[in-house]
């Protein structure tokens, strides 16, 4: 981590030794040690402190950080995406990401860990750039730790009712203690705008308020809760007119009641409700985990409300914050909500990663499947035509130029993934012979080896069918195998409709395949 490597050549300058340094600042030596290696995550106020007893700035370590960044990129191994084409190929990836987020509503929560274990300097820099981008975001933070950190100084204990604090008078003032101090140092990170750091030049307004209005939990399980709450209401009307004005919303764990009381909610509810009365566009949700895993511990990124229904049902092997997470999602997915994503706290830029890349590093839930397979529209000729060229400059596809493909996009149809066409293939019948031909199947590289070939096909089968087709068949050069593999068997020309022999093209020496299927 640069910014340590700043912080050791400062000290080392100096003449301080790592035990005069922990003194001065009142921190321990391990963690000081952890934070010049890059090892652990740096606070403002740590920062703050360090530069006091340091006898600099924060720009002045940032300024040094990035001059050692710079020097180490120069004397090792060039990144792939520093190569223009490289990089103009991946800025191009990212293009309708872009194009797509401008004016739309993020809602992002995140447990206080992210700023207790200075984690959020780096996130700020990431909000800075979607709102430079123009999306409408708004924070909901939690205060767990800050206020576990209250309770155990006061020495006062707490229970806990299905993962909800019982909060009493003395339990609801270190929880008002904790939300104020961790809002307004998030308030002040985000206003950093440091020299020769990515929040250089941030004008960044932040607006914070009486938006969440809360009612008691009151009993569960035999126990009262106290000043433990749930929302009630969000002034979404309110939070739009800051969202209008350009600023970006912080909300506490904390909602209002109309008799003036105060009362502690969790991360997830405030979260939630907030994306839904707001009509966001995505919610996100920055814990521990990768995300929600299958039983091979394989990360499952993408899955519908249904789908995580089910994972809830058999959550045994899930990590404890997807128990928390997974249900707010799924209930802000019935609610209108379009996107919701669970990605890792632990990531640097795990937000960029997740929302401007196809793949994504977490899991997204939607409430209805990304993936459809519908007929073709003249407005996917485009598509198509990215799908099929190449296939057509190696001569596996017979060549068709866009005017070809207009008249002819009745007889195709295309599978979509998340609004971007992956997938392609024709059917021309032979309505006299109740034959038809099976024609230009094509899937994206980047989706093969998922059996998206055999759902075209499958589909192309059932389309067949509904015109009482009896037989398929196929003219190929090169994927012989695929088809004899999924239930084709080589013929003769003969065996293909007269229409169809006499347009047969002797030069490219197609083989002949033909499948029966059954009605």
């Amino acid at each position: 981590m640069p910014l340590g490597q700043a912080l050791r050549k400062r000290r080392k300058a100096l003449g301080l030794t790592l035990q005069e340094l922990a003194k001065r600042v009142e921190a321990d030596t391990g963690n000081l040690s952890r934070i010049e290696r890059g090892a652990q995550g740096l606070s403002e106020a740590m920062l703050r402190r360090l530069c006091a007893a340091l006898d600099c700035t924060p720009a002045f370590l940032y300024a040094h950080a990035e001059a050692a960044a710079g020097a180490s990129a120069q004397s090792g191994p060039r990144l792939n995406l520093l190569q223009p084409q490289e990089f103009v190929g991946w800025f191009r990836s990212v293009a309708p990401y872009i194009h797509a987020f401008g004016g739309r509503t993020f809602v992002i929560a995140f447990g206080g860990e992210v700023v207790d274990d200075g984690q959020f300097i780096a996130l700020s820099h990431d909000l800075n750039l979607l709102a430079s981008l123009e999306v409408r975001l708004v924070l909901v933070h939690g205060a767990r730790p800050q206020i576990e950190s209250r309770l155990k100084r006061a020495r006062i204990e707490t229970s806990f009712v299905d993962g909800l604090r019982v909060t009493d008078d003395k339990a609801m003032e270190a929880v008002k203690e904790a939300s104020g101090v961790i809002r307004v140092e998030i308030e002040a990170l985000l206003s950093m705008g440091l020299v020769n750091s990515p929040m250089a030049g941030a004008d960044i307004r932040v607006a914070s308020g009486n938006f969440v209005t809360a009612r008691p939990l009151g009993v569960r399980q035999g126990v009262d809760l106290q000043h433990t709450g749930e929302v009630r209401k969000i002034d979404a009307t309110g939070i739009r007119k800051r969202l209008d004005d350009g600023e970006m919303v912080l909300l506490s764990p904390l909602g209002y009641s109309p008799t003036g009381e105060a009362f502690n909610l969790s991360l997830e509810d405030v979260a939630v409700n907030t994306a839904i009365a707001l009509d966001a566009d995505k919610l996100i949700f920055l814990m521990d985990t990768q995300g929600v895993t299958n039983k091979e511990n394989e990360l499952l990124r993408e899955m519908t409300a249904k789908e995580a229904e089910k994972v809830l049902r058999h959550a045994r092997n899930q990590p404890e914050d997807i128990s928390y997470y997974l249900p707010g999602a799924v209930h802000a997915c019935h609610h209108g909500v379009a996107r919701t994503h669970l990605i890792s706290r632990h990531i640097d830029g795990a937000i960029l990663q997740e929302l401007f890349t196809h793949d994504g590093i977490g899991t997204m839930i939607t409430e209805a499947p990304l993936e459809t397979m519908r007929g073709a529209e003249i407005g996917d000729v485009g598509g198509i035509l990215q799908l099929i060229e190449p296939l057509e400059a190696e001569g596996i596809l017979v060549r068709r130029g866009r005017e070809r493909l207009e008249m002819e996009i009745g007889h195709f149809y295309v599978m979509e993934h998340d609004g971007r066409i992956i997938g392609c293939a024709a059917l021309y019948p032979f309505p006299e012979d109740r034959m038809a031909e099976l024609a230009c199947l094509a899937v994206s590289p980047a989706f093969r080896s998922s059996g998206r070939g055999d759902r075209l096909l499958q589909h192309c089968e059932n389309e067949a069918r509904k015109q009482r087709i009896k037989t398929l068949f196929v003219l190929t050069t090169r994927t012989a195998h695929w088809f004899i593999e999924r239930g084709f068997a080589e013929s003769d020309i003969v065996a293909l409709p007269q229409q169809r022999q006499q347009l047969f093209n002797f030069q490219r020496r197609s083989k002949v395949f033909v499948k029966r299927i059954s009605g």
